[in-house]
């Protein structure tokens, strides 16, 4: 009995030692073999837990075998996801299997400083490649277009993808309640290739039914049926739903917008339901920036969002800017209503009635006056706008000791063109503008009417994964056709120099200017900025830039003195936008510009 016990004993201490040495984690190494495939090697690397948690958690023994073994069935999706339907992988760890039964006691006698040597060698075998493709189940007439075809290497993603793509492609065709099969696949080995197949139950063809909203408290819902371009009787489509959605939110009223069909139909048609959350109606802002030229500028406005419960927009705005600025010689203000009726007249067509009433006091001139301004602003194409309406301004601008009084009618029209991901911090696409503005001025003016014409063009590349770096390139050229210098009033004029033109150069010192060297303004006015805009971190970038520009008194673009300004910026990217702190020295500069300028802003310089 005391040798029963006495062994009984042993075992306990010597089950707890080993237990204790098979909790101590296990430092070790990783080591891919190449396999001939360099996107293979890379994402295999990226789905091991072998590699992504060997700093992070060091496993015990016994866990450091589990990790390798999940790594072993992974491995195996990866190359099944790539083609390689008869490739496997084998990891060794000192040289012995994963099943070696001596393998765990190796590991738990491992001291301190040794490293267990985990070897990875894949063996990819042919690629395979797609066999027969068969759907079975669709509707007389469908052609089923899912970018698969016989011959091409059998990935998974697309293999996968053509359920989604074919279900899609179903419902955009008016059978609501299609399904389709994931994909079954069967590899030959001999011929080495992967025959899949898919099973569709499309369902009847349906139509858009009645159409109503869930969740409004203000909003009329007549005028929602008839902004959207969706109605009752049309062939259903998810894109066409998706496309109504689009078109609510864009309305500004709504927070969210959710398109739910009915789960039947009745009489051929399937009844859709938007379930919508509204903004609060009203809202107030704050804004604020900071320039060593303009000085400070603070201003808030107050929002009325669903005026008359057709998404019309009442904003009612107020700032003080020119507070502390280098070329600004008092404070100024800038008190602002716009109106805006969604809708006006046609679906989409944008009415926008604006007052206001300003002041400014530059070096280049000082400025009191109230512009009324009506546009109407619709869609040519997804990415496209026409902009256009009469503008009434009446001032008074004092330049160089004489005080002229001016009556100036105008009606610009716009096109833009704009394919920016993004309003503050735009990373791809381009924006491009087009203003042309006949001017008449009925009193002050000493020549004929004249047209303004001026065109901007931003463009955004990114050359890093995530667009951690982005290459950007603003351009503004101008011109003003039709009359002398003197004979458009001081503000009418083009000026470089400043955010928005040449950075480094005080506001709107590039350019002619008077004897006593303040600005007089020109008639032709270009200048091109570069950025770099770099992620540090995910919430720190530096963007450094390159600006230059000219203006000149004559009208022709492209004359006159160019000057040249550089600095660094940088931000601090928010949930709301990149908080932006550029530093700009001029390299030529002008009389008035001072040797350095700063400036603050919330979202990008341009």
């Amino acid at each position: 009995m005391r040798r029963r016990i006495k062994l009984f004993l042993y075992l306990c201490v010597a089950f707890s030692s080993a237990t204790a040495w098979g909790a101590d984690p296990v430092a070790y190494k990783v080591n891919f073999t190449p396999s001939g495939d360099g996107g293979l090697d890379r994402l295999l690397k990226q789905t091991s837990s072998l590699v992504s948690l060997r700093t992070r958690l060091p496993p015990a023994p016994f866990a450091l075998i589990g990790r390798a073994l999940a790594d072993e069935k992974q491995f195996l999706t990866v190359l099944h996801s790539l083609g390689y339907d008869d490739g496997s992988t084998t990891i060794t760890i000192d040289g012995m299997a994963l099943n070696d039964p001596a393998l765990l006691v190796h590991l738990t006698q491992l001291s301190d400083a040794t490293q267990a040597q985990v070897a990875i060698k894949t063996r990819k075998g042919p690629r395979f490649r797609l066999g027969t493709v068969s759907i079975t189940g669709l509707p007389p007439g469908f052609v089923a277009r899912i970018g698969l075809r016989a011959g091409q290497i059998a990935n998974a993603a697309p293999i996968l993808a053509a359920s989604a793509k074919l279900t899609s492609s179903l419902r955009n065709a008016g059978y609501a309640f299609a399904q389709v099969s994931p994909p079954y696949a069967t590899a030959n080995l001999a011929r080495r290739q992967l025959d899949v197949s898919y099973t569709v139950k499309p369902g009847p063809h349906v139509q858009i039914g009645q159409i109503s909203f869930a969740g409004l408290n203000r909003t009329d819902p007549a005028f929602l049926c008839r902004h959207i371009n969706l109605r009752p009787g049309q062939p259903y489509s998810d894109t066409a739903l998706q496309g109504a959605r689009n078109s609510l939110l864009g309305l500004g009223v709504f927070s969210s917008v959710t398109p739910v069909p009915a789960s039947s139909a009745s009489n051929g048609q399937v009844p859709i339901v938007f379930h919508v959350t509204e903004k609060k109606r009203h809202a107030v802002s704050l804004s604020g920036a900071y320039a060593t030229d303009t000085g400070f500028s603070i201003g808030t406005s107050w929002e009325d969002r669903n005026a008359f419960r057709r998404a019309e927009t009442l904003t009612l705005s107020v700032a003080a800017n020119g507070l502390g600025g280098t070329s600004t010689t008092a404070p100024g203000y800038d008190l602002k209503g716009v109106f805006t009726k969604p809708d006006y007249n046609t679906r989409e067509q944008m009415l926008s009635l604006s007052v206001e009433g300003l002041r400014q006091a530059l070096t280049a001139y000082d400025r009191t006056g109230i512009i009324l301004g009506a546009s109407l602003s619709r869609p040519i194409t997804q990415a496209t706008n026409l902009t256009y309406g009469p503008r009434f301004t009446s001032e008074r601008v004092y330049q160089e000791g004489v005080t002229r009084s001016y009556l100036l009618l105008q009606f610009p029209v716009s096109f833009t063109w704009d394919t920016a991901n993004s309003p503050l911090e735009p990373t791809r696409g381009h924006r491009l503008a087009l203003t042309i503005t006949p001017s008449y001025p009925m009193v002050g003016a000493r020549h004929s009417p004249f047209v303004i014409l001026l065109g901007t063009g931003s463009i955004y590349i990114p050359v890093e994964p995530k667009a951690w770096g982005v290459v950007a390139v603003h351009g503004v050229i101008g011109s003003i056709q039709g009359t002398s210098q003197f004979g458009v009033p001081p503000d009418q004029r083009f000026y470089a120099g400043g955010s928005g033109t040449v950075r480094g150069y005080t506001y709107q010192t590039i350019g002619p200017l008077f004897s006593d060297g303040k600005p007089e303004g020109g008639l032709a006015m270009d200048a091109i900025e570069f950025e770099f805009r770099q992620h540090v971190t995910k919430a720190i970038g530096v963007v450094p830039f390159i600006d230059a520009g000219q203006a000149s008194a004559g009208s022709a673009p492209f004359k006159g003195t160019i000057r040249v300004g550089t600095g660094l910026g940088l931000r601090y990217y928010t949930s709301i936008g990149p908080i932006r702190v550029d530093f700009a020295v001029p390299l030529n500069r002008t009389p008035g510009s001072g040797s350095f300028a700063l400036y603050v802003g919330l979202g990008e310089a341009f």
